[in-house]
């Protein structure tokens, strides 16, 4: 036994020793960088395929000008991929899953991943897309998107003219819909 210690703690076995566990805690490490930008990959692509971020302006008597902005990150699925709005939620640490509930000829629910809380949009979407990029044309919809959660961060949206301002930027986001606010007899006599 006495041996086998003197064996052990001679400086050439030390070193080698102490290079095998560096090699295996590196390559954990390069193992966990990896893991993370495969996840990281597959979120975008997720994104780039399943996701939305919208931006509604919703008549809502209680404010101040009688409409509400309303900015919202979603991914919508079927009930048998439920697991990958899961992943998300986790991921991102913050968010919602709610059901749609589904009784038409669908043969399965829909389930929605909703960020809604602007801090959350601020703090956590926003910047992990600027970091992992889009690849498709949603890119041009987060770059809209980001600008007017920007416009929203400068409290742009309660003053008629920021309100005006985001309404144009929605409506060349997604489908692009004209605005019902732009269209709506409330905006048409404050611009006359």
């Amino acid at each position: 036994m006495d041996k086998m210690l003197e064996y052990l703690e001679h400086p050439t076995v030390l070193r080698y020793n102490v290079s095998i566990v560096n090699s295996i805690s590196s390559e954990n490490q390069v193992g966990a960088d990896n893991q993370q930008e495969k996840q990281i990959g597959w979120i975008v692509g997720f994104v780039d395929g399943e996701g939305t971020f919208s931006v509604s302006i919703i008549k809502n008597s209680t404010t101040t000008f009688g409409w509400q902005i309303f900015p919202e990150f979603v991914i919508t699925q079927g009930a048998k991929s439920l697991f990958a709005l899961e992943e998300i939620q986790r991921f991102f640490e913050c968010g919602k899953i709610y059901a749609n509930r589904r009784y038409d000829n669908h043969k399965e629910h829909l389930y929605r991943y909703c960020v809604r809380s602007l801090k959350d949009i601020q703090d956590k979407i926003i910047p992990f897309f600027e970091q992992n990029q889009l690849k498709t044309a949603k890119k041009n919809d987060f770059s809209t998107f980001a600008k007017i959660i920007n416009l929203m961060a400068q409290k742009k949206h309660f003053s008629t003219e920021g309100i005006k301002e985001i309404a144009k930027l929605i409506e060349t986001m997604n489908r692009q819909k004209p605005s019902r606010y732009l269209l709506s007899s409330e905006t048409t006599r404050q611009a006359s």
